[in-house]
């Protein structure tokens, strides 16, 4: 089973390269993808045949003790074969439904393919966690598939209307897989039973949950509208997802939950009122339909209603005549959109209304269609009529309940006749209507479904052998499936219903009034755009009246609640009963007042440029503490990042008032610095309750040892970062590279590189040979900008910085710094060039795109863990590669040097980003609104 899921993705990774190389004839070879899987469950069948299972499991994510737990039983055997056998008939049918010239031909076969893949993990999961990812999995190729011509706007509104809908209901039954598998302590289904589920409301709330989940998947109401919609996907798109795979999905969670859930309070009223009421909506609403898509999509909503009854009815006779319908709705409506696609193929339209003659012009389509027909219709001696009879037998002793099936079966027989009657009939006035010669892989792969229908009603014994371990799991079967019982209760149903639906067709000239006026005054699109435009409309409200652009009334609400919580919560268990040690030595006391006052009096600050750097004395205070804890390499940090978040803040400040305004009010300060008091009390109490609170051996209490012995170091925090907790590193990483991206596109308007690096004027002179520019960008400031002492100073540390912060980063191992701290030193170096030079000077110093060292940094770190796998050794594992050179002698490299190169490359890349963007780019800026204010400014600063 896995192998088949490995092949469905192989295949639609190589989709896009075989179309671009082959056209659209490579949904052929793409079409044995899902043939092997249907043969594979096809070989499989004597393994399922008696109530026996095909399992496979291999680990996955050991934390979350989720495995990839793969079982097929009977349902799952056919819901297979239905998810491979139609899935290659539809790429064959898709090797000529789509011309040569075809746009997105690729992206649609591989996701084609993919949604494949997904439907087949959905069906064969035996976790219902795994089966919650093959159902996102379905939801999200869905989207794609109905949204496939991105240039009409109604394929766009369908396709996230159909994502909408769908994963909401996906979101409310996770929940409720959640609830039955935390109490049940496992999420196999093979392992849960009645006896292992909660009980009470706990139990009726998942079930509700999940019913949603499927009822939403499935379209019935009052989910319904997504499908119709839906019908903007190409027309292959509809026979496979809206026939034979994604809506049988709900229905296929019915069936595998019924025979334990059945039982549950509020389970069969549900999936009986909903199922009855869509059956009879949708199939009116299918008899008022002109587009032949249409009516069939209509008929599919009124064909689910009818499934989630029976199948959900969870007694064994309707079980077995669930399934038996599960199939023969797969084949007659696959088969029947297929033949849809084939008309408005070759005749340009699918309205029935301007289609005249054509099954004389077709003959072997209108066979086609009307075998595919019947069978929905439940004539005999199709499936589809072998099914609805056993239907009206499973349900002989519910009255109203069958009352309603044979309403609703009259109402499937009346549009499939006018199906019929509208695709292929004649019409007095019209010519007839030529759909050209119908290629055979456009013909062959309807013809086999209706074929296959066809075949089954008579086979019904042999189907009915392979599917009663399905039935038998919800009790004793007493029925079994076969083409004639003989004369019976269920038999004078199906000719009351077929006869009904026979004189709701005869009778369509006179009841064509009705059927106008007969409908519901809202629609289900309607519905669905008001209930959205209501939340869009809440949003809004809520938006306004929350987020007033306020930052401090933002961190107010934030710290209040903190405060009011957590603090409430404090209170009650008073953690600080507990001996404390307050301080070591009293010159501790002296720096946590400094920062508290320095802290205190930063709230009060008029200016920007004060606050600023009252909040730089609480971070280097904070790295004293440090220090004065023995901390070294933490403080080194410490001290490196508050110098460059004052550096980041000098930048942004110079496009801000030198003053914050006249508000806040001085009562209101008041108000702010007790706000800020209490939050930081409160963190203070939480430290303690977290540090008091521990009952289990730390596990960093083994980070020293583990430092030397297996990370080679002495520096624990730095093994700790690129060894022990390295994961967590690279994911820091990527989340600074990504959020680098992100500021670099909200403020570049050009490339990133920065500006080319200007030259002198030519007044002053060439260089003298053998003279040397220290700091070209210099010369480029007007007098007023320049600092010779800053330049003189620069010209003296810059490359003895530089120097310095690669030491840090290759004695971080064994001592202080590491490649974080050693970024800094060289983001920091870089700094002091731009503000001694300019951004020319930062552009000579560094003549590089920001962005190509962030990326360096990342594949640098990600290459260190990938080459640990390929030695075979875990991920991000470290190893010790003993050496010898000439005047140094014997020393030894750790492997995670590489690892922390990555990490110095993206700081020294996320820094120069900063530069370039808040820095050299906002300088930009000011230059520009200066020359467009009419300023003055010099000829060097014009030329930029």
């Amino acid at each position: 089973m896995l192998v088949l899921l490995i092949l469905h993705l192989v295949a639609a990774l190589v989709a896009p390269s075989l179309v671009r190389r082959w056209g659209p004839r490579a949904c052929y070879p793409l079409a044995l993808a899902p043939a092997a899987a249907f043969g594979w469950a096809l070989a499989r069948t004597p393994a399922v045949a008696h109530g026996g299972a095909v399992v496979e499991t291999y680990p996955w994510i050991r934390q979350l003790g989720l495995d990839l737990a793969l079982r097929m039983t009977t349902l799952s055997w056919l819901m297979t074969l239905l998810v491979g056998g139609v899935g290659a008939l539809v790429l064959v049918y898709s090797a000529r439904y789509f011309g040569p010239g075809s746009l997105g031909v690729g992206r649609y076969a591989a996701v084609l393919v993919g949604f494949a893949g997904a439907m087949l993990l959905l069906v064969l999961a035996d976790d219902l966690l795994l089966l919650y990812v093959g159902w996102e999995l379905t939801t999200i190729f869905s989207y794609l598939l109905i949204g496939h011509s991105t240039e009409r706007r109604s394929s766009r509104w369908a396709a996230a209307q159909a994502l909408t809908v769908t994963t909401l209901g996906g979101l409310a039954m996770l929940v409720g897989f959640v609830m039955l598998g935390e109490h049940a302590g496992t999420y196999r289904w093979s392992e849960l039973s009645a006896a292992r589920l909660p009980d009470g409301a706990t139990l009726v709330t998942a079930v509700l949950l999940i019913l949603v989940g499927a009822l939403s998947k499935s379209a019935v109401l009052p989910f319904s509208a997504w499908l119709p919609a839906a019908m903007a996907a190409p027309t292959p798109v509809s026979a496979y997802l809206h026939a034979a795979a994604m809506v049988k999905a709900g229905v296929y969670l019915i069936g595998l939950l019924a025979p334990v859930l059945a039982v549950v309070g509020p389970w069969r009223p549900v999936v009986t009122v909903a199922g009855l009421v869509t059956m009879v909506v949708a199939g009116w609403a299918a008899l008022r339909q002109t587009d032949l898509k249409l009516l069939l999509a209509y008929g599919t909503v009124s064909q689910l209603g009818l499934l989630v009854v029976v199948v959900g009815a969870g007694t064994p006779e309707a079980a077995l005549a669930g399934v038996a319908m599960l199939l023969a709705h797969a084949l007659f409506k696959a088969g029947l959109f297929l033949v849809v696609g084939i008309i408005d193929h070759g005749a340009g339209t699918r309205d029935l209304r301007e289609l005249s003659g054509l099954g004389g012009r077709a003959p072997l389509l209108a066979t086609v269609a009307v075998l595919a027909a019947a069978s929905m219709a439940g004539l005999p001696p199709l499936l589809g009529f072998v099914a609805k009879e056993s239907i009206f037998a499973a349900f002989l002793d519910q009255p109203v309940v069958l009352a309603g099936l044979v309403a609703g079966t009259a109402l499937t027989v009346a549009y499939s006749a006018r199906f019929v009657w509208g695709a292929f009939g004649g019409r007095p006035g019209l010519a007839p209507t030529d759909v050209g010669r119908i290629a055979v892989p456009m013909l062959a792969p309807p013809a086999v479904l209706a074929g296959v229908g066809l075949i089954a009603g008579p086979a019904a014994g042999l189907l009915d052998g392979a599917l009663r371990p399905y039935a038998e799991l919800s009790g004793p079967l007493g029925s079994h499936l076969a083409l004639w019982h003989g004369l019976n209760p269920a038999l004078a149903l199906s000719a009351l219903a077929v006869a009904g639906g026979a004189a709701l067709f005869a009778l369509r000239g006179p009841l064509a009034p009705v059927l106008a006026r007969l409908h519901v005054p809202v629609t289900g699109n309607q519905g669905y755009e008001w209930v959205i435009g209501r939340f869009d409309r809440l949003a809004i409200e809520v938006t306004g009246a929350t987020q007033r652009g306020s930052l401090p009334q933002y961190l107010g609400t934030i710290l209040l609640a903190v405060v009011v919580v957590p603090g409430g919560s404090l209170l009650t268990t008073r953690p600080w009963q507990e001996p404390i040690a307050l301080w070591d030595t009293p010159f501790q006391v002296v720096v946590v007042a400094v920062v508290c006052v320095a802290a205190v009096l930063a709230v009060g600050a008029r200016r920007r440029l004060t606050a600023m750097l009252l909040v730089g004395v609480t971070g280097y205070g904070s790295a004293l503490l440090f220090m004065l804890f023995g901390a070294p390499d933490l403080a080194l940090t410490q001290f490196l990042v508050e110098t460059a978040t004052i550096a980041v803040f000098v930048l942004v400040l110079r496009r801000l008032p030198r003053r914050f305004s006249v508000r806040p009010l001085r009562r209101s300060r008041w108000v702010r610095r007790a706000i800020g008091v209490v939050a930081g009390l409160v963190a203070a109490g939480l430290a303690v309750a977290a540090g008091t609170a521990r009952t289990a051996p730390a596990v960093s209490d083994e980070f020293p040892e583990a430092a030397v012995t297996e990370g080679y170091g002495r520096n624990v925090v730095n093994v700790t970062l690129v060894d022990i907790r390295a994961w967590d590193t690279m994911g820091e990483l990527a989340v600074l590279v990504v959020a680098a991206t992100g500021v670099a596109s909200l403020v570049f308007l050009r490339g990133r590189t920065g500006p080319r690096p200007r030259r002198p004027d030519p007044s002053a002179g060439p260089e003298q040979p053998g003279q040397g520019v220290w700091l070209r960008g210099g010369s480029t400031l007007s007098e007023r900008r320049r600092s010779l002492v800053l330049e003189v100073v620069t010209r003296l540390i810059f490359h003895t910085v530089v120097v310095f912060s690669l030491f840090l980063l290759f004695s971080g191992h064994n001592a202080p710094g590491g490649g974080f701290s050693g970024g800094l030193v060289a983001g920091l170096a870089l700094a002091v060039r731009y503000l001694a030079g300019g951004r020319d000077e930062l552009a000579e110093a560094a003549p590089v795109s920001a962005g190509v060292v962030l990326g360096a940094g990342l594949g640098v770190s990600v290459g260190a863990g990938v080459v640990a796998l390929l030695v075979g050794a875990p991920v991000l594992s470290s190893t010790k590669v003993d050496l010898w050179l000439p005047l140094i002698g014997d020393f030894y490299v750790v492997t995670s040097l590489f690892f922390d190169v990555g990490v110095y490359l993206v700081v020294v890349g996320l820094v120069l980003d900063i530069l370039r963007s808040l820095g050299a780019e906002v300088d930009r800026h000011i230059e520009a609104a200066g020359r467009a204010g009419g300023l003055t400014v010099d000829r060097a600063e014009e030329g930029s």
